[in-house]
């Protein structure tokens, strides 16, 4: 998959090892890999964690570990399968044993776009190359891009993410608690702001679409050289949200201009999609991801001692003041100016 090597775990002193260790040993063996070698690979925001696997003659395969109950790897499962069958490419399947939570996947290599980006490689066809791989899903009929199971991105947890700038961010800025009315009055606010996201069409989403989960495949052509991964949390919902998700990229400042090719490129797609229509729900998405991307930045740093998210919300508050000026977000700039005045969007590490 497209993560780095990570420093070396040591693995040599068997008394060392925990027993998900020894799980993962007995997965490895049980599919042919007992012997190959284990690299770490550079993990995520959640608990699982990766590794690549090398044989003694030089074959590669990834091992997911998603420690059950905080993970569960059926939705992946779900998901890699049916991308692959539309035509995307995601990483095959190779074992599984979804109650343990270990996964064998096909290896797609280390070509990521957060790396090719990084050593300077061409930007406009990276993202072109993404936004095309969007479009031909948003083509395919929603009854065949939505495979069973798949929920509605809904109100209930659409709430539950724009909640943690309540539940997160406030306790990370100031010690005061926010008053139950006007906790109250956010989230009545955001009932009333939320079904206007959906007046686009609506497909699957990927949900976390950036350059971080995003390849190159060198070996392949059209929208099958665009690697997918880390899309276990996809839902139905607007087809504005991956694009967003792409363009208002929470780690990294993409040049403006690219910004407008790539939303002009995807609506030359879809001229059925009005441009009041597009815009707004784009800006609904894009205030509820920023929202919920600070709110699990802090949850990051006050829970899991994670503090060098915090880098990027300078950036994500920017993306807000950006998308507030559309006047369906009106009410929600109006509480934000009032309970999260700009000194508390100023924060450090």
């Amino acid at each position: 998959m497209g993560l780095s090597d990570g420093d070396t775990i040591g693995r040599a002193g068997h008394s060392m090892k925990s027993e998900r260790d020894h799980a993962a040993d007995r997965f490895l063996a049980a599919n042919g890999w007992g012997d190959a070698e284990r690299r770490p690979l550079a993990g995520d925001a959640s608990f699982r964690r990766y590794e690549r696997i090398v044989s003694n003659a030089g074959d590669q395969v990834v091992l997911m570990d998603a420690p059950p109950p905080q993970e569960d790897v059926r939705p992946f499962v779900t998901i890699a399968r049916h991308l692959t069958k539309l035509g995307l490419s995601a990483p095959q399947i190779l074992a599984a044993d979804e109650d343990q939570g270990f996964l064998l996947l096909e290896d797609l290599g280390d070509g990521t776009y957060t790396h090719l980006l990084a050593d300077g490689h061409d930007e406009k066809a990276l993202y072109a190359l993404a936004t095309d791989a969007l479009i031909h899903l948003h083509k395919t009929p929603a009854a065949d891009a939505i495979p069973a199971g798949v929920v509605d991105y809904g109100e209930d947890r659409l709430l539950e993410e724009v909640d943690r700038l309540n539940v997160w961010y406030l306790p990370l800025v100031e010690t005061a608690p926010l008053p139950a009315e006007a906790r109250k009055d956010y989230l009545d606010l955001w009932r009333k702001i939320l079904p206007a996201a959906w007046q686009t069409p609506r497909s699957l989403v990927l949900f976390d679409y950036h350059v971080d989960n995003l390849l190159l495949l060198t070996d392949r052509t059209g929208v099958a050289a665009c690697g997918l991964l880390d899309f276990q949390d996809a839902v139905h919902g607007p087809v504005t949200y991956d694009l967003m998700s792409l363009l208002e990229d929470a780690r990294r400042d993409i040049n403006p201009a690219l910004v407008v090719a790539m939303k002009a490129r995807y609506r030359a797609a879809f001229p059925n999609i009005t441009d009041d229509d597009f815009d707004t729900s784009w800006a609904v998405m894009a205030a509820q991801r920023h929202i919920r991307v600070i709110g699990t930045f802090a949850r990051l740093k006050l829970r899991d001692g994670k503090p060098h998210y915090l880098e990027h919300m300078p950036r994500l508050w920017n993306y807000m003041d950006s998308c507030l000026t559309h006047p369906v977000l009106a009410p929600l700039k109006e509480w934000l100016d009032k309970h999260v005045p700009t000194n508390l969007r100023a924060i450090s590490k």
